[in-house]
């Protein structure tokens, strides 16, 4: 699977109910579980002081992302998203393969 840096911005919607609100932040936490059960969420931030969140997720390609990963999560219709495609780079420290 590739992996792509996603920020992603919830803007609920002016009039929504509270009701709402809470019934799609409980199912997605559910399903954030999920995806990273099936290895499709590796990380996810917040930064401080911030209503957004950064995350490694994974997926065949980008379309794929967009339409079985991020597509499925119950709050991507009040969701913005900023997409990038990552790559491995020679120096990453982190590499499996890097020399010790």
């Amino acid at each position: 699977m590739r992996e792509f840096l996603v920020e992603i911005t919830t803007t609920i919607p002016e009039g929504t109910s509270q009701d709402e609100v809470d019934r799609r932040r409980a199912a997605e936490a559910l399903r954030a579980k999920e995806l990273a059960g099936t290895g499709n969420l590796a990380r996810l931030w917040r930064p401080v002081g911030e209503l957004r969140s950064l995350g490694i997720w994974r997926a065949a390609d980008e379309d794929e992302l967009h339409e079985k990963v991020l597509g499925t999560l119950p709050l991507r219709p009040w969701m913005t998203l900023d997409v990038t495609a990552l790559e491995s780079h020679p120096n990453d420290p982190g590499k499996a393969d890097a020399a010790s």
